[in-house]
């Protein structure tokens, strides 16, 4: 199912999101950098996009790590997934942090992350005295097997 979500360039060399396959969920997130910028080992840098998003409501804008950027290069969200709320306007930036052991340039056009965009429900969060009872009741952090 494709949707059209309105997408605003705040910089003029800003690269509009794209899918790498007809099938994939997320889009390709692009960086806008007038000069590259290196991000040590163990630190964070804001990677700008140049755009702004308009996401239509009861949605919202996830941002995943991009498989090959994190596991090959070390970088990924510093935040691990970013919530672009349909209320928000403002410019779409990615927190990368460098994971690996030596510094990591990051350059215009470069693929910093990716876009899902995501229906979501919103929740009355109603006070109980009890919840109802489950199988695995309040087992967790592997408790299901490894």
């Amino acid at each position: 199912m494709k949707q059209n979500v309105n997408i605003k360039k705040l910089n003029q060399n800003a690269i509009i999101p794209s899918y790498g396959t007809e099938y994939s969920a997320g889009a390709d997130l692009y960086a806008c950098l007038n000069e590259p910028v290196t991000i040590n080992p163990g630190e964070t840098a804001f990677i700008k996009t140049g755009l702004s998003i308009e996401i239509p409501a009861g949605y919202a804008g996830l941002v995943y790590a991009r498989s090959g950027l994190s596991c090959k290069q070390g970088l990924a969200p510093a935040n691990k997934v970013g919530v672009i709320d349909a209320d928000y306007r403002g410019e779409i930036m990615v927190a990368l942090h460098n994971h690996s052991g030596e510094a990591k340039t990051v350059g215009y056009g470069d693929r910093i992350a990716q876009l899902v965009i995501t229906p979501f429900l919103t929740a009355n969060f109603i006070e109980a005295d009890e919840l109802s009872a489950t199988v695995r009741g309040g087992g967790g952090f592997g408790s299901t097997g490894d």
